[in-house]
């Protein structure tokens, strides 16, 4: 969920130096913390500064790996613009027979990515996709995640909750682009996008299933798990739109050498019913928040490499498999680590196109192409968006994980490569 780098080459070092590398792993208890400044990069984003903190409580260790109380805190801010306030808590104790996960986040981003609707159906200018504001938009997201789970048998559980999203959306308004003209400008003088759908404040009540063998969460060596959750928001708040969504989830993981190495993919499908806000449908539904940002299709979340947001549509699916190769167990400052490399694969596709003429007519989208603003360039919004790479992991306490990893996309429509530093596996 954070992006930090200032640690790794530090431990890293230690790892080769450690003459305890190949000592036997010890059982943690009591409290566990990762402070650290949240310094990194990120292609979609630039470059971080702030600071975060992870605290981990295993108890008396009888649970280790597994923790009994997990807290995550960050403050930061990226060059483009953006500023993140987050505060997260996960707990299977708190409550008897229940699992808690909530979070609070607030995004300020001055340049959030827009690449229009419907992927490769809208052209792109890779010119305009740096030093330009042309596909970027100025937004501001509060959102708000309450939920519980529920064992109905040993593997099988029920979760239910409720995300509040209060959201706002301009154009850039920094001043060294504010002559400059957007693609989000376009969108909204064209009647692509409604001024109803400029801002808005919805309520998403959750509901869903969870089958899961996996042997651990954050970095599992086999199992499987299938999620499918669904969510219904009704329209309580100003202009805001009923709509519903739909997404479901496959990840299962192969031990092919011990723990050494394992193989493992995931399967993801959403779909959007009824008539919800475009800056809604580049967020995705999670059981779990891996990320801060539940934000899809494109970016180190789905397709790693691919342009963050490249894909919004009313319904999409997307795959990764990726091996993850052990290299190194090792002790260091009195805690458990290891080293590990993960070449992946990512790729998405559109399952539902997002409607053009909810606003406005074919003929006034016609019209619009005619005079040259090239905003569309037609309905075809078929084709594969993929992408390669690898990664290098740093994994301590089997529960935190600090990851780089590199994608580079199979099409130069979807962008030229992105790094990404941050936290966690991305499945």
């Amino acid at each position: 969920m954070k992006k930090h780098t200032l640690i790794t080459a530090l431990v890293c070092l230690a790892a080769t130096l450690s003459v305890a590398a190949q000592e036997k792993e010890q059982v943690k208890t009591g409290w566990n913390l990762g402070p650290l400044p949240a310094v990194s990069y990120n292609s979609d984003l630039g470059f971080q500064y702030g600071a975060l903190c992870d605290f981990f409580y295993f108890g008396d260790g009888s649970t280790y790996p597994t923790y009994l109380h997990k807290f995550n805190v960050e403050l930061s801010h990226y060059t483009k613009g953006e500023t993140i306030a987050h505060l997260f808590y996960d707990s299977k104790y708190l409550l008897p027979g229940l699992r808690l996960t909530a979070a609070v986040s607030y995004l300020d981003s001055a340049m959030s990515p827009f690449y229009g609707f419907n992927g490769f159906a809208s052209p792109m200018n890779l010119d305009l996709t740096s030093g330009s504001s042309y596909y970027y938009m100025d937004r501001t997201m509060l959102r708000a995640i309450a939920d519980v789970q529920g064992n109905i048998s040993d593997r099988l559980t029920w979760m239910a909750g409720l995300t509040f999203w209060n959201v706002t959306t301009g154009d850039v308004a920094l001043d060294k682009y504010k002559d400059e003209l957007s693609l989000y400008e376009q969108y909204l003088a064209s009647g692509l996008i409604s001024d109803n759908e400029v801002a808005g404040t919805h309520l998403e009540l959750k509901a869903g299933l969870v089958y899961d063998t996996r042997d651990m969460e954050a970095a599992p060596t086999k199992g499987y798990c299938a999620e499918v959750v669904a969510s219904i928001s009704p329209a309580l708040f100003g202009d805001a739109e009923a709509y519903g969504r739909i997404m479901a989830t496959w990840r299962q993981f192969f031990p092919v050498v011990g723990d050494r190495l394992v193989l493992g993919y995931r399967l993801n499908w959403q779909q959007t019913f009824g008539n919800a806000p475009f800056y809604l449908q580049q967020t995705t539904t999670p059981l779990y928040l891996r990320q801060i940002k539940n934000e899809g299709l494109g970016g180190k979340n789905s397709i790693r490499g691919v342009f963050q947001n490249r894909i919004l549509a009313d319904g999409y699916a997307w795959a990764n498999f990726e091996a993850r190769v052990k290299v190194v167990n090792f002790r260091f400052i009195n805690q458990n680590w290891y080293v590990a490399l993960n070449p992946f694969v990512d790729a998405g596709i559109i399952t539902k196109s997002r409607a053009l003429d909810l606003q406005r007519g074919e003929n006034a989208l016609q019209e619009e192409i005619n005079k040259g603003l090239g905003l569309y360039s037609g309905h075809d919004a078929s084709g594969i968006h993929a992408s390669a790479g690898l990664g290098l992991k740093l994994v301590m306490n089997h529960n935190f994980i600090i990851s780089v990893e590199y994608g580079k996309p199979f099409d130069k429509r979807d962008g030229k490569g992105g790094l990404n530093i941050g936290t966690n596996y991305i499945f």
